[in-house]
Parts: C-alpha cells; sequence; structure tokens
C-alpha cells in the first residue's frame, strides 16, 4: 500500500468514526493526516495509531471546542430496529399521560387506569380496566424489574347516602400480562410526583396517612417500614441515587427554614442533612442534588436557586426571570424555561449562568386555559432539547446554543371521553423517535436533523 493509499485510508477510516453517537470535530480528518504525514509513520501503523488517536479524543473531549467542534453536523437520526411512524386515537387509554420504558409505552385515561402499547408500532397490548370513574390527570408514573406502577379509584361501589366515593389507590401491574398484582389504599387523592416513586428495593408512598411515607414491598404491596412526621409540618420528598430525603418546614404563611432529611431506604431511619434557610420549593433533581428554588427578590425579576448533594453540599445562584414563566423544568445539569411570551432559556445549576435565551419556536397557548405547553424533553445524545404545544407545533434547539434546528407539526385533535382533562400534552423520547400526545390522541415520528 502506498503512502497516498494510507493517508486515504486513514481518511476513510475517521470519517467514519462515530464513538457513543458523537463527531469528530470536522478539520481533525485532515490534522491526522498532515501529523501523519510530517512524522511518516509506517503504512502499517499510521492507520492504527491515527485510529487510536480519534478514539482517546472523542472519548476524552480532546480538542479544545474550537470553532470546529461548534461546527460540527449533529448525528442523523436513527430510528429504532422495527419502528415506523405511527399513529393512535386510543380514545380513554392515554389522555391522562403515558411513560416510555423500553419499546413500552404505558398510558392511562378514562376508560383505563392503565394500558400499554409497543413503541414500534403503536398497537394496543394490554389494559387494566378502571375501577368506577378515572379522572384525573395521572398516569403511570415508573417501572422496574417487569412491575408497572400506576393509580386507580379505590371505590366502584356507592355509599349509603348513593354517592360514590373517590379516593386513590397505589396499584402494580404486571408488564407482560397487565395484571393487577396488588393496590393500597392511599388517603387523598394526590397522584402527583410527590405521592409515591421508586427508592432502593421498595415503593416509597405517601399511606397511610397524609403525615407518613411508608416503603412498600414491590412485588406485594406489603410495608416494610414507615416515617411520620409531626402536626404542623409539610415535607416534600426526593430520590438520588435510590436514597429517599425529605425536606420539612413548618406549615405556616411566614417563609421558615427548611430541614434536609435523609431517610435509609433499608430501615426508614432518618438523619438531618442540612438546614437551609427560609422557605424551599423542590424543583427536581439533577444526579446527585436536589434543585430548590427560593423565594423571589423584592422586584420579581430573580428566583435563589440552590442545589444540595447527598452528602449536604450546598451551592447558590442567583436565577433571572425575564418574564412570566409557563414552564421550568430541571433537566439533566440545566434549568430549562419558557416563558408565555414564547422564550426559551438554558440555565446552568453548575455555574449560574444563563448559556442562552431564545424563541422556543412553537406557537404559545393561552395562559388561561387549562392546557398548557408539554414538559421539554432533551436527547443528550443528539444536543438537542424538544418542544410541544398544545396546538400541535413542535420545534427543537440546539441543547449549546439554543439555535432551532428542526421544526414540525402534527394533527393532534383531542379526540375521546375526557380528552384534555386538566392536563397538558407531552413529547416523549424513544430513542431517537419522539412520541407526541395530546388528548386522546397519539403520533410518533423521527425528527430529521443533520440528515
Amino acid at each position: 500500500m502506498t503512502t497516498k493509499q494510507v493517508e486515504e485510508k486513514v481518511r476513510e477510516t475517521l470519517h467514519a468514526v462515530a464513538l457513543d453517537r458523537v463527531r469528530a470535530p470536522g478539520d481533525l480528518v485532515e490534522q491526522v493526516v498532515r501529523r501523519r504525514s510530517r512524522r511518516r509513520f509506517s503504512q502499517a501503523a499510521g492507520a492504527t495509531v491515527a485510529v487510536a488517536a480519534i478514539t482517546v479524543g472523542v472519548v476524552f473531549g480532546f480538542g479544545g471546542g474550537g470553532a470546529a467542534e461548534q461546527d460540527r453536523p449533529v448525528r442523523p437520526a436513527a430510528s429504532p430496529e422495527g419502528w415506523k411512524p405511527w399513529q393512535s386515537g386510543a380514545p380513554g387509554a392515554s389522555e391522562r399521560g403515558c411513560l416510555v420504558d423500553g419499546s413500552a409505552l404505558y398510558c392511562s385515561g378514562s376508560k383505563y387506569d392503565a394500558a400499554k402499547f409497543d413503541a414500534n408500532t403503536g398497537e394496543r397490548l394490554w389494559t387494566v380496566k378502571v375501577n368506577r370513574e378515572g379522572d384525573g390527570p395521572d398516569r403511570p408514573f415508573a417501572v422496574r424489574d417487569g412491575v408497572v406502577y400506576a393509580y386507580r379509584n379505590h371505590t366502584a361501589e356507592k355509599q349509603p347516602n348513593g354517592d360514590y366515593m373517590g379516593g386513590t389507590d397505589l396499584m402494580a401491574v404486571d408488564a407482560d400480562t397487565g395484571d393487577v398484582l396488588w393496590a393500597v389504599k392511599m388517603p387523598q387523592d394526590d397522584r402527583t410526583a410527590q405521592a409515591a416513586m421508586l427508592i432502593d428495593g421498595a415503593v416509597l408512598a405517601n399511606t397511610p396517612s397524609l403525615r407518613t411515607m411508608s416503603a412498600l414491598d414491590p412485588l406485594t404491596g406489603k410495608e416494610k417500614w414507615r416515617h411520620t412526621w409531626d402536626k404542623g409540618i409539610v415535607c416534600q420528598r426526593a430520590v438520588l441515587s435510590g436514597v429517599p430525603y425529605l425536606l420539612c418546614t413548618q406549615d405556616t404563611e411566614e417563609p421558615d427554614d427548611t430541614d434536609v432529611l435523609r431517610l435509609d431506604p433499608a430501615t426508614g431511619s432518618a438523619k438531618k442533612v442540612v438546614t437551609i434557610p427560609g422557605r424551599q420549593q423542590l424543583m427536581g433533581t439533577s444526579g446527585d442534588r436536589m434543585v430548590l428554588g427560593g423565594g423571589k427578590d423584592a422586584a420579581g425579576k430573580h428566583i435563589q436557586l440552590t442545589t444540595i448533594s447527598s452528602s449536604g453540599e450546598q451551592t447558590s445562584h442567583s436565577y433571572r426571570i425575564d418574564g412570566e414563566l409557563a414552564n421550568s423544568d430541571v433537566i439533566g445539569d440545566r434549568l430549562i424555561s419558557v416563558t408565555w411570551q414564547g422564550k426559551a432559556s438554558a440555565y446552568s445549576l453548575t455555574t449560574g449562568k444563563t448559556l442562552w435565551t431564545g424563541p422556543v419556536g412553537v406557537k404559545m397557548p393561552d395562559k388561561d386555559m387549562v392546557s398548557g405547553i408539554a414538559s421539554p424533553v432533551v436527547s443528550a445524545a443528539r444536543g438537542v432539547v424538544y418542544f410541544f404545544s398544545p396546538n400541535g407545533d413542535l420545534s427543537g434547539l440546539d441543547l449549546r446554543t439554543g439555535e432551532q434546528v428542526w421544526h414540525s407539526h402534527v394533527d393532534t385533535g383531542k379526540s375521546g371521553p375526557g380528552a384534555g382533562f386538566g392536563d397538558s400534552p407531552q413529547i416523549l423520547l424513544y430513542e431517537d423517535v419522539l412520541v407526541a400526545r395530546n388528548g386522546s390522541k397519539i403520533v410518533s415520528l423521527l425528527p430529521r436533523i443533520g440528515d
């Protein structure tokens, strides 16, 4: 093989390399070839050493983040094996929301407390009928070890006065068959993310009283331990790496300090981690950190954001609010927010800096409407954050710059009983595929970015 042939082989190999779906800086091919020529590598070793160099550079981020890295093309979307674009009406089976797990889509609606769909085809695989009424903006919230965790009404019989008794059960469903494995009565109709969550070896649920969190056996629903707090105290809940935490404060109108407690996932024993001045609102989790928001400043232009690690280490930054927020979500190391005026922003939880602000790229709903904009989702592999509006607008922004790199529109007209009951639309990721749901209409599509 001649020197020219070796260099051409290096070029072909480097152009083809895509480790963990990340491409090399655009000019690195020629850099390696020129470097190889100058050093007069042997014909056999030239390609080998060059490929090893690009492998290390891509994996560990060598290259300095220069203009070439900023300008590199986005990796084209790749569909999962067996997937084709699909739509589903699913009246009564999906308008309360959905959850993606692997190649399965788990939803709930006015007719079914749980329904499983094939995420590749949209085919409905099984359903769990509602126990009397099925209203409520809730959905299956977790899947683990072949079990789906969701909610249902706990009474289907009339009371002596002829009324139906409301109430919520936490239930576990076999992910393969749809059989209900167990159900536990909860003390109120709270079906938010605070009502129940997975921890190491258990399901942590707000049961049997309003001031108690209990660890339930994931296969039987039997109580393993419980933790109860005093009257006059309210506690928010979070999970970091399988360990549960409580953020507790006095239930008063005046701001008070917030105690952060760690619960042992095996025994429930509590240990105070730290006390944070003022009343804090849990905004989400980021890796091994909880993200808390304090009150606005006097001018109403800034919010104090505090991150707390599992060891109690704190970092606080001031987050500027430019407009009235329609939505804000913690995704990875960033707080992604959208104003009612249609401006999206990305804020670094580590540096405290606003990384970018720009048009969200979708038509914003009226802020007085019941249905708002969907919570965004981020494709870390592709570096894109996606947004979805109730009118069917879809937008993809570059996660680094905020520049719009994709937009589309889908028909998600509401249909079926209970469609849109107090719930916002949803956008979910199945690998590179987007699953957009509004009411009982679901559309699965592959964003064409970087083709």
